[in-house]
Formats: C-alpha cells, structure tokens, sequence
C-alpha cells in the first residue's frame, strides 16, 4: 500500500533527494499506523506499507520500495527488523542500496548509513553477520560429519526412524542444505525423505503415530 505522494510523482534523479519510507507488520490484525506516523514524521514523502510475515522472502511492497528509490535518496524504516528476514538479508539489502548510491536510516535504532557513525555501525554489522554465517556453516558440517558417522553403511534404507526424522527437520530448516543433501546423509530417496517428513507432521496434528 502506498502513502503519501501519488506512485506516478517523479522522486528520480532530476527531482532531487527523497526520503521513502517502509513500513511492516506481520497479521492483518495489527497497526501500521505508528510506524507510518513515525516515518512521516522523519520527512518521508512517500511510504510504502504492508501486512507481511518477516520471514517471507515475497514481500511486493518492499520490493516496490527498492525499485522506488534512485540515487541520492534514503530509504527509512522504524525499526531494522522490519526491513530484513534475518541480519545477513538485512546486512545484503543495505550493500545493495549502498551500490546504487541509495541511504538507509533505521529510526529506532538511530542508524544512518549517510554519517560516518552510521557506516561505522553498520560495517559492524556486516562483520557479525558474516561471523554468524560462518557458525552457522561449521555447526551444519559438524551436524552432518555425525550423523554420518552413526549412520548405516551399505545400501539404502527404506525407511527413517522417529529421531531421524526429527533430525532431518531440524537440517531441513536450514537454508543451505538441500532436500538432496539431507536425504543423502540418512542414505534414504528424497520421497522417503518426504514421507517421513509427512508422517511426522500426522504425527504432531494427533491423528495417529507414524510408522517408521
């Protein structure tokens, strides 16, 4: 949903600096209008909103906001959350923006990438991010190394047993590994995989215990 200015105002280049503003919540139940009050306030002239989950990777709004912005002008949110799915996606939307010259502002946290302090932080950022995606890679090859290790040798099973399948869920959460990947560790086919899956699910609805 867009507010303020109408979407056909020239906010490019020839129109000088702008301030577009982004505003999230997760259910339709909840207000957005604290948030946009808050990005009004700050001096946006046009405000993008919508009623998204964070975890989404759609989120049309967003996107309309990012392809709004030109050179020059700063993209505001009320809170960094509300931006980015995780701090890496957070950390890459940012870089993204700061390649086409494009500010961000965070009104909560008071972060500006146009100041020195701003960048400074923000750099930090990058930093744990990074950190964390390297933890997240060794924790993830340990889980594997292990599960190898207790696993059958020999041909494939057919079927997974209860803690496997649970165990394969935990790494399916993982955005990094495959459906292939993970089915390869137990040594079991990507549908025995999903079955498993499948019946772990029944499972936990209380229909019945899967037979594993």
């Amino acid at each position: 949903m867009l507010d303020g200015l109408d979407a056909t105002t020239d906010h490019g280049p020839n129109a000088g600096s702008a301030r577009i503003g982004y505003a999230r919540v997760s259910t339709a139940d909840q207000s957005l209008d604290a948030q946009i009050d808050a990005l009004k306030m700050a001096g946006c002239s046009v405000i993008y909103s919508e009623h998204a989950s964070g975890t989404k990777d759609t989120r049309p709004e967003l996107a309309q906001a990012l392809k709004a912005v030109r050179s020059g002008d700063t993209l505001v949110v009320w809170r960094l959350d509300r931006l980015g799915r995780n701090l890496s996606h957070l950390v890459t939307t940012v870089n993204d923006l700061a390649k086409r010259q494009v500010g961000f502002e965070s009104l909560t946290e008071k972060i500006d990438t146009g100041s020195a302090v701003g960048e400074l932080v923000f750099n930090m950022f990058a930093t744990l991010a990074q950190f964390e995606r390297q933890l997240n890679s060794e924790r993830t090859k340990s889980a594997l190394d292990a599960l190898r290790a207790r696993g059958r040798k020999g041909g494939r099973k057919a079927t997974l047993s209860l803690k496997q399948i649970r165990q394969a869920k935990t790494l399916m959460d993982d955005p990094e590994l495959t459906a292939n990947d993970v089915a390869k560790t137990f040594g079991v086919s990507r549908a025995t995989l999903y079955n498993g899956l499948k019946r772990l699910k029944v499972d936990a609805s209380g229909d019945h215990q899967p037979t594993v």
